[in-house]
């Protein structure tokens, strides 16, 4: 019998000592870096609301975040002429580990360079009207955007130049959102870090293709929405 209590208390020592070693070196917990208070960036960038702190340059230290989301606002063929701002109005590439929700099926796009011209003007979840207010299209509007930017995680904006991630963050926080947990990146079209996966690639005949495959893009069935 005191054998039997012997080993089993050697038994127990071992699970504690291999438990904590598998904790600690072979599935660490997530050491996530502490995040600057939203902070508008100065001149033009700040007229767009990209964030001083948090935005091309810093994004890679807060990827892949269990307490976030990452948002991708542009289209996949945006009818906009973004070429004629130094742009793609394709999207050529995205930030690993952002999904794509384009901002122009979210709600009517205004305010866009007199360059670029015309965008898409196809059926959105919302109508921003004139004066400024904003009013769902479907029953089931609010729904969808809360299911896409979860009021209870930190949410990352991007978009191509910053112009759609800044009109995105302006519409959830004039719809209820939390604006310290909002961060408007900036502009793909900007990022030199070490996440990139390119989508637009030249071919051997010196064509360029865009391989949509890869990347997580989030469609909007209206057909299948109640209208208000």
């Amino acid at each position: 019998m005191k054998k039997y209590v012997w080993w089993s208390g050697i038994l127990a020592v071992i699970l504690i000592v291999g438990a904590f070693l598998l904790g600690k070196f072979v599935f660490p917990a997530q050491k996530l870096a502490e995040l600057p208070v939203p902070e508008i960036s100065e001149g033009q960038r700040g007229e767009l609301g990209i964030d001083k702190n948090v935005n091309e340059s810093t994004i890679d230290q807060y990827l892949n975040r269990s307490d976030a989301v990452y948002r991708d606002l542009r289209m996949l063929k945006d009818p906009g002429n973004y070429e004629a701002i130094g742009g793609d109005s394709y999207l050529s590439g995205f930030v690993d580990g952002f999904e794509v929700v384009p901002f122009p099926y979210i709600v009517n796009v205004t305010g866009l360079p007199e360059e670029v011209g015309g965008t898409y003007d196809g059926d959105t979840l919302f109508r921003k009207h004139s004066d400024g207010s904003i009013t769902a299209n479907y029953e089931e509007s609010e729904e969808i955007l809360e299911a896409l930017f979860p009021k209870d995680k930190i949410i990352f904006l991007m978009c191509g130049g910053g112009g759609y991630s800044g009109m995105m963050k302006e519409l959830l926080v004039s719809l209820g959102w939390d604006g310290t947990k909002i961060y408007d990146v900036g502009g793909y079209w900007f990022y030199e870090g070490e996440n990139n996966v390119e989508v637009k690639r030249a071919t051997g005949d010196g064509l360029e293709v865009y391989d949509f495959y890869k990347v997580p893009v989030h469609e909007i069935d209206f057909e299948a929405l109640t209208e208000k």
